[in-house]
């Protein structure tokens, strides 16, 4: 059963291939992205207290971003790396690949956990914090912190599921575990009255059960790659490679913390607590944009990966076209959607008038650049798939690092607490037009041999 997994990566057709992948890829994403969302409605409907709190969470954002980052520079490093030598017909090395990622893994762990919970409350205050919002900010984020481990397999070695083709497995084991904190947190924050600590509590149990799954699968004889603990040797030369393309997904999400440290820092800053507010209900609602876009175009990677490995390049070319155009309808009837229902999407979040209505009116400006991101998001995965590691790094920072930081910082100077908010479409345009010219290039340089007859 698992050769046939394995073999139909190169030899099913492509549509059908793509769709049976990334479908459960985009569920899982939508799962995954209910830990954060459910946590956000919950806590931003607290009687009295509703959209403090809802802040306060939203500040703990830049160091949860950098807690996944983590996991994907290990997980999104090591897979596609994994899955090539699938394609090339070595199990024996993709077990080692999974193997030298999970030690990887297991460091970051104990690393992280440490030194974030030792520097939480400076940290805080730095992202934007005042002394009304500390209070939630921190009672959420010391629990939090304390389930880093589960986070980190959880997120990581799901990578290493989906690139044998098990694309219903790793759903699984994201739905799994936002289903139980689905349950959770209204016992924890209402039930319990804990509010913001059960919501983080109710967050790092469900973790732990995912994980749990998710380690379980890659110990048992169904998985192609398996896990051994009594044989967890590191070797450098291994981790070099998931590094160097580890990077670029690390690069993408941890920059995603930089950015919203200089947004909430300069919303404090222009606008107060309102304004910060206001920005933790429209990442939940980018999140609701992006999110399924990129689990469907990440779906597809183990496609792109075996292919690209077993010299099969048309595949490869076939497979972008798709995934672009899938995206693009999709991002394109969601933003319509924001254009003509803001206040019913806000009003999911929050009960405050105040906040509902700046989230409104800065949520068709903010999310403008997302229609056409679609199309960074298939390029970006092509070239992680065919370990374009230098130019996916360089597509990474452009985004974050040599657009977006320095708009949101120079822009609103001019136009006040609303260039904050335009600097997220203008850099989202630049940066997916330069991805797509980008995978053109490539396309021609590196995917230029004839394909193998299927």
């Amino acid at each position: 059963m698992n050769q046939r997994s394995e073999e139909r990566l190169g030899t099913e057709p492509l549509p059908k291939l793509i769709f049976s992948l990334a479908i459960p890829a985009v569920l899982a994403q939508i799962v995954n992205l209910l830990y954060s969302i459910v946590d956000r409605i919950y806590i931003g409907h607290i009687p009295d207290v509703g959209a403090l709190a809802l802040t306060g969470m939203g500040l703990c954002m830049p160091i949860l971003l950098i807690v996944s980052a983590f996991a994907a520079f290990a997980g999104n490093g090591g897979a596609p790396l994994a899955a090539m030598e699938l394609g090339r017909g070595s199990r024996e090395k993709a077990g080692e690949i999974l193997k030298n990622a999970l030690i990887m893994i297991l460091c970051f762990s104990v690393v992280l956990t440490a030194a974030l919970l030792l520097t939480r409350k400076p940290l805080l205050y730095f992202f934007g914090a005042s002394d009304d919002t500390i209070v939630y900010a921190d009672d959420y984020l010391r629990i939090y912190l304390c389930g880093t481990i589960f986070v980190q397999l959880s997120l990581g070695l799901n990578s290493f599921i989906s690139c044998q083709g098990q694309a219903k497995t790793a759903m699984l084991s994201v739905l799994i575990g936002a289903v139980s904190n689905i349950i959770l947190d209204p016992i924890f924050i209402f039930a319990f009255n804990m509010g913001v600590k059960g919501a983080a509590l109710a967050t790092i149990i469900s973790q732990a059960i995912s994980a749990a799954w998710v380690v379980r699968f890659l110990l048992s004889e169904k998985s192609v790659i398996r896990v051994n603990f009594k044989d967890l040797k590191p070797r450098f030369s291994i981790m070099g490679r998931i590094a160097s393309l580890g990077i670029s997904p690390f690069i993408m999400q941890s920059t995603e913390s930089l950015i919203a440290i200089v947004f909430t820092s300069g919303l404090q800053r222009y606008g107060g607590d309102l304004y910060v507010g206001s920005y933790t209900i429209l990442c939940s609602i980018m999140q609701l944009m992006v999110f399924p876009a990129n689990g469907f175009a990440y779906g597809t990677q183990s496609i792109i990966s075996y292919n690209f490995g077993a010299g099969n390049f048309d595949r490869v070319k076939q497979n972008f076209r798709i995934v672009s155009g899938v995206c693009f309808a999709y991002t394109a009837l969601f933003y319509l959607a924001v254009l003509l229902f803001p206040k019913t999407i806000a009003a999911l979040f929050t009960s405050d008038g105040e906040l509902c209505a700046v989230a409104a009116e800065m949520m068709p400006i903010y999310l403008a650049g997302m229609v056409v991101f679609a199309f960074q998001i298939s390029a970006q995965t092509s070239l992680l798939g065919t370990g374009q590691a230098k130019i996916s790094l360089f597509i990474a920072c452009l985004r974050k690092i040599i657009l977006l930081t320095p708009i949101a910082i120079i822009l609103p100077r001019f136009i006040g607490v609303e260039g904050i908010y335009w600097a997220e479409p203008i850099s989202d345009t630049i940066s997916a037009l330069t991805s797509v010219l980008l995978f053109a290039y490539v396309s021609r340089k590196v995917l230029k041999s004839p394909a193998k007859e299927l």
